[in-house]
């Protein structure tokens, strides 16, 4: 078993940061493929980025690339995502997911979200 703890989250203005962090326990992340998504009220949960075992690439939705930055490290068990210029858009419930091979739904593992809120 994983369990994944978000944290990072809170209210930030438009153009503003934010760096979100999942902290792993229970097994190490060092073979897992670790992501991240969001979900706004009333719409589906969204893709937006993904980071192989070994950090060596990663990739992101279409909607955040540019401004978010994902990347890991294995020896503290810690993903995180840096996310710039940020947008009212943004305004989510981000979630921490890892899978043994991929970021792709069905994904292993979630954890419980942490609130973001992109105020124009």
């Amino acid at each position: 078993q994983v369990q994944l703890v978000e944290s990072g989250g809170g209210l930030v203005q438009a153009g503003g940061s934010l760096r979100l962090s999942c902290a792993a326990s229970g097994r190490t992340l060092g073979r897992y493929a670790m992501g991240w998504f969001r979900q706004a009220p009333g719409k589906e949960r969204e893709f937006v980025a993904g980071i192989t075992w070994s950090g060596g690439s990663t990739y992101y939705g279409d909607s955040v690339k540019g401004r978010f930055t994902i990347s890991r490290d294995n020896a503290k068990n810690t993903v995180y995502l840096q996310m710039n210029s940020l947008k009212p858009e943004d305004t989510a419930v981000y979630y921490c997911a890892a899978d043994p091979i991929a970021v792709v739904e069905p994904v292993d593992y979630w954890g419980q979200g942490t609130q973001v809120t992109v105020s124009s």
